[in-house]
C-alpha cells in the first residue's frame, strides 16, 4: 500500500512538470496564429486626447511630431478680419485701417517746378477726417474746361512700385503730374479751368482750380503723365 502511494505521487509530479513545460513552450513559440501585436519601427501608437479634442502637450502624434508644434498651413491662417474686401489694411499695431475715401480728403495742386523741357506739378491729397486711413497706387486725373468737359486725354502712368501710405489726420500724400512744355514740343494747347483728381480705388473725384496755364491736348508729346503716390506734399 505504501508503495502504491509513492507511485501515485511520482506520477502526479511528472504530469505537473509536463504541463508546465508545455505552457512555456506555447508562450515562446512565435506561431503565426499567436495574438501578440507586431511591433513596427518608426511609428507611434494613436494618442489618447485630453478630453478637449487635442493631444496633450509634449505627446507624440501619429506622424511622429510633437503634438501642437506643427506649424499651420497657409490654408489654416486666419482670414481678413474685416471680411468685407473693402481695402482694409493692418497698421503696425495690428489695428485694421480703412483706405481713404474721397469724402475724407482734400485735393490741391502744388506750384510748377519746370525743368528739362517739362512742367512738373504735385497733386496732393490731405486727410481731413478724424481718423487714420491709407492710400496706395496711382490717382486718376483729367483736365476739364469751365463746363466740366474733359480737355485732352487721360494722363498715362509712369513706372513705379506702389506702397501703402498711412495718413493720420492732417497728413498728406502726393503724386507727380508732368507734361512737356508746349512751346518746345509744338503740341496744340488748351487752358483748363480745373483738374479732376480721383483717389485710388475710388469713383468720386475732387475738383481743383487749375492755375498752371496751358496744357498740351494734341500733337507731339501731348499726353501728361502721373506718378505713383508717395508720402508728403512733394514740395
Amino acid at each position: 500500500m505504501a508503495q502504491t502511494s509513492r507511485t501515485f505521487r511520482t506520477a502526479v509530479v511528472l504530469a505537473s512538470a509536463s504541463a508546465a513545460l508545455g505552457l512555456l513552450t506555447a508562450c515562446g513559440s512565435g506561431d503565426e496564429g499567436a495574438d501578440t501585436p507586431e511591433a513596427v519601427a518608426g511609428t507611434a501608437a494613436p494618442m489618447a486626447t485630453d478630453g478637449g479634442g487635442e493631444s496633450p502637450a509634449g505627446s507624440a502624434s501619429p506622424d511622429g511630431d510633437p503634438a501642437g508644434e506643427t506649424p499651420p498651413s497657409d490654408s489654416a491662417k486666419p482670414a481678413d478680419p474685416s471680411g468685407s474686401g473693402s481695402g482694409a489694411t493692418k497698421s503696425a499695431g495690428g489695428t485694421a485701417t480703412e483706405r481713404c475715401h474721397t469724402s475724407e480728403l482734400r485735393a490741391s495742386v502744388g506750384p510748377n517746378h519746370p525743368g528739362a523741357g517739362q512742367e512738373n506739378f504735385s497733386v496732393v491729397f490731405t486727410n481731413t477726417s478724424g481718423h487714420t486711413c491709407t492710400l496706395r497706387g496711382y490717382p486718376g486725373a483729367a483736365f476739364a474746361d469751365a463746363g466740366g468737359e474733359q480737355v485732352g486725354s487721360d494722363p498715362e502712368r509712369t513706372s513705379g512700385s506702389p506702397g501703402t501710405i498711412t495718413l493720420k489726420p492732417g497728413a498728406a500724400a502726393w503724386a507727380g503730374l508732368s507734361f512737356s512744355n508746349p512751346e518746345i514740343s509744338g503740341a496744340k494747347t488748351a487752358t483748363p479751368a480745373a483738374l479732376l483728381v480721383t483717389p485710388p480705388n475710388e469713383r468720386d473725384s475732387l475738383t481743383v482750380d487749375w492755375k498752371g496755364g496751358e496744357v498740351p491736348v494734341s500733337g507731339n508729346s501731348s499726353r501728361a503723365k502721373v506718378s505713383v503716390l508717395a508720402s508728403g506734399t512733394g514740395e
